[in-house]
């Protein structure tokens, strides 16, 4: 065991299995105390690596992240304190990794339950090696202005109301972490304050004792006087009587055993620690106090009174000359959390994105409003989902199946359209499924899939303008463009696309009105007078026909259509049908394990 000083200014740490809140509060406790550097040097996350980010005071740092503790302390050989946050099934493994490294020399352990098979090996290891073991079941130690562990003394509120942001003259150990935070505001309030606490945790074989820690603070000079808070169960505190007794100790010694109120039950009682149970008389907190007070140690009557001593016995070293009770400084401002702040309503922040279409704030997500549960419930089914999430509201049925079947008619088109033969060329060069999908996907625009929202477009400006069909193709001849959603590079007027036929059939069937699709027949019927293969294609039929649902429904106003058209709803529409296709085409090839595609030379035109 340490026979001085654990920690200083400059101490740092490797912390195992991340926790995002403790090491903030230690970052935090750094800042307060004007340390120079962070206090938590790396952070141990098995099979992760990488940097985590964490504010030291106002300022962003990024500490690394290693996976195994052999290369963080490799990587910060300075660092010689190690915080075991792993659960109770792997602390103990982690704790001696840890300790037979020869940069560690502090060890806490955070977790409660060890086997105490294992907490007697690692005791046994570090006694052997001169190494430190803070734990099991402990929420760590402090220094003073110094350094923390982990969650010790709680939040900085605490911490500054308890002056531990700058060093006092007290020693102080505990078996309790909770009743540390107690104390160190006790003790605070009736003298200048904690150099070092300690909380040596509850089990039954703790990796160090109380009087281990009381033989360190008797021989660290800024220490002047020592407070113990011990627990009924167990023997550790007669270790201390006797060190007492033998006079190792030459600093008053302040001490109070809690649990007196155990024999006030007729039967054993277990109290929170695994430790804190009576296993006889010598092991009852009368007994310790008792032993304690014959010791030559300050024992109060109750807790209640021990306060009380604490300030006596400080009071009287200051009286004789052995103390200065240190001067008080103003600790620096914590920057707060910008969260926090706007919980409490200090400060306003704008949001960095608006969403109108869904919410996953609440106990399940929502679409347009429209809980998932609700959805499932009423039996909707994609096209209600996409009338949700795309036009923000509950579209008539009738609609919500207008846009399955566009669905289903454009999720593929073979394997030889540009957009399939991209994916097939991707997938047999071996790349992963959305390389493929995405190689597919960019094809698609005016000449491939992409025509449905200017085929609205000029099909809505000619119809709403009372342009003839006439009038209507030959102003788009004269501008040089051709009429999007006209022709085919397979279908004839003698040979329809069938998907056109179908779309036509459901809506003449189920639409209110089907003015634009009419339109758009009599546009295709003065095409086909020029030429037989200038027939209206899908992408002319799901765009006249989209202009009918949104017209029809009832559901949106003029300026709302002109958007929908405008901002691309509707190419939206082909992509994701086509999207379906494509994957398909994907898993097709990897299944069937074609090799990589080479076009044949014979296909090619070369020439000067």
């Amino acid at each position: 065991m340490a026979t001085g000083q654990l920690f200083s200014k400059t101490t740092q740490a490797l912390f195992y299995n991340y926790k995002q809140l403790p090491i903030q509060r230690m970052l935090d406790f750094d800042f307060l105390c004007a340390r120079e550097t962070p206090s938590v040097a790396g952070i141990i996350n098995p099979g992760s690596e990488g940097f985590q980010k964490l504010f030291f005071g106002q300022e962003e740092i990024a500490i690394p992240v290693h996976s195994t503790i052999e290369a963080a302390c490799a990587a910060h050989p300075t660092a010689d304190v190690f915080i075991n946050f792993a659960s109770f099934r792997s602390a103990a493994a982690s704790s001696m990794s840890a300790l037979k490294q020869p940069t560690i020399k502090v060890a806490a352990i955070i977790a409660e339950g060890v086997p105490e098979s294992d907490a007697k090996e690692l005791i046994a290891y570090a006694k052997a090696n001169n190494k430190v073991v803070i734990g099991p079941a402990t929420v760590g130690g402090i220094q003073a202005g110094a350094f923390k562990i982990g969650d010790t003394a709680g939040t900085i509120d605490n911490i500054i109301q308890c002056k531990l942001y700058r060093p006092g003259s007290v020693g102080f150990v505990s078996k309790s972490g909770g009743m540390s935070n107690e104390l160190y505001n006790s003790i605070a309030r009736v003298t200048d304050g904690i150099y070092e606490g300690i909380a040596i945790g509850g089990d039954v074989f703790p990796g160090s004792t109380l009087s281990d820690h009381v033989l360190r603070f008797n021989n660290i000079p800024q220490v002047k006087m020592v407070v113990v808070l011990g627990e009924l169960g167990g023997r550790d505190e007669y270790s201390l009587v006797e060190a007492l007794k033998q006079g190792k100790i030459n600093k008053p010694v302040v001490a109070w055993v809690s649990g007196t109120c155990a024999t006030l039950f007729k039967s054993e009682v277990q109290f929170g620690h695994a430790g804190a149970k009576s296993g006889g008389e010598m092991e009852s907190a009368q007994a310790k106090n008792q032993a304690l007070r014959d010791a030559g140690a300050i024992v109060p009557t109750s807790y209640e009174a021990f306060e009380g001593a604490i300030k006596d016995a400080f009071e009287k070293l200051v009286e004789a000359g052995k103390t200065t009770p240190v001067k008080e400084i103003t600790p620096p401002q914590i920057p707060e959390d910008l969260s926090t702040a706007i919980k409490s309503g200090k400060v306003r922040a704008p949001t960095h994105i608006i969403s109108t279409i869904s919410d996953d704030r609440g106990e399940e997500p929502c679409y347009a409003g429209v809980p998932m549960s609700s959805i499932v419930e009423q039996g909707l089914g994609v096209g209600d989902v996409i009338s949700l999430l795309w036009f923000k509201r509950s579209l008539p049925r009738y609609c919500t199946r207008f846009i399955e079947i566009c669905v289903m008619l454009c999720a593929d088109h073979g394997p030889c359209v540009s957009g399939a033969h991209n994916s097939i060329v991707t997938a047999r060069a071996g790349k992963d499924l959305v390389s493929c999908l995405v190689s597919g996907l960019l094809t698609i625009g005016p000449r491939f899939g992409g025509a449905i929202d200017d085929a609205a477009r000029y099909f809505k400006d000619a119809y709403d303008k009372g342009l003839t069909p006439y009038e209507f193709v030959e102003s788009m001849k004269k501008k040089g463009i051709r009429v999007p959603g006209i022709g085919h590079r397979i279908k004839r007027g003698d040979n329809r696309d069938k998907r056109v036929e179908l779309l036509q059939r459901y809506a003449r069937e189920n639409f209110p009105s089907v003015k634009y699709m009419e339109y758009a027949v009599q546009v295709e019927t003065y095409t086909l007078s020029k030429a037989n293969n200038l027939v209206l294609n899908v992408d002319g039929a799901i765009g006249s026909l989209f202009l009918d649902l949104l017209a029809g429904s009832g559901m949106f106003t003029k300026p709302e259509i002109d958007e929908i058209v405008e901002i691309g709803y509707l190419n939206g529409l082909f992509v994701l049908a086509r999207s379906i296709g494509l994957i398909g085409h994907t898993f097709d090839q990897k299944r069937l394990k074609q090799p990589l595609y080479r076009h044949p030379w014979e296909d090619v035109l070369y020439t000067k």
